[in-house]
């Protein structure tokens, strides 16, 4: 009698192949999200980005002269405007809330931002390689049944 008629063997063939498939759809959601997990840390090393820049602009705001700078009108647009003396800064909270501080308050704000962001950037990576890694295991799972599967009995 030939294995493809072994019934056991058509159940044990099948229950694998289940099996398989389970583990297939598994690693598509661990693709999705690492997908989801490398969008987010895109967006965390944006908002670094900004932060730092933020830190480095309010660290050579000066109290004392004006400055000529370049203002923003969005879609890559900018205009030349002269910046007054600065004493104070706005500083955007939730919910459309700003807050009047001073350089060193604002700056300490921004460096607290830029902490945080660090923070979510590390743990962002950890779970990173802890889904890559379960990936490769799933993967290695599949090949190995596979291969089982393959073998003649």
């Amino acid at each position: 009698m030939s294995a493809a008629s072994d019934p056991a063997k058509q159940r044990e063939l099948a229950a694998m192949e289940q099996r398989i498939n389970e583990m297939v759809q598994q690693s598509r959601v661990l693709e999705a999200y690492m997908n989801d997990v490398m969008t987010r840390q895109l967006t965390v090393s944006k908002l670094m980005e900004e932060a730092r820049l933020a830190s480095t602009t309010i660290q050579n705001i000066t109290s004392e002269s004006e400055v000529e700078s370049l203002m923003p009108v969005g879609v890559g647009v900018y205009v030349k405007t002269i910046v007054p003396p600065i004493k104070k800064v706005l500083v955007a909270l939730d919910a459309g809330v700003a807050l009047e501080k001073n350089r060193e308050d604002a700056l300490n704000y921004v460096e607290s931002r830029i902490k945080q962001y660090e923070v979510a950037a590390r743990q962002l990576e950890v779970q990173r390689q802890e889904i890559a890694m379960r990936m490769e295991q799933v993967q290695a799972q599949i090949n190995q049944m596979i291969r089982a599967a393959q073998q003649p009995s």
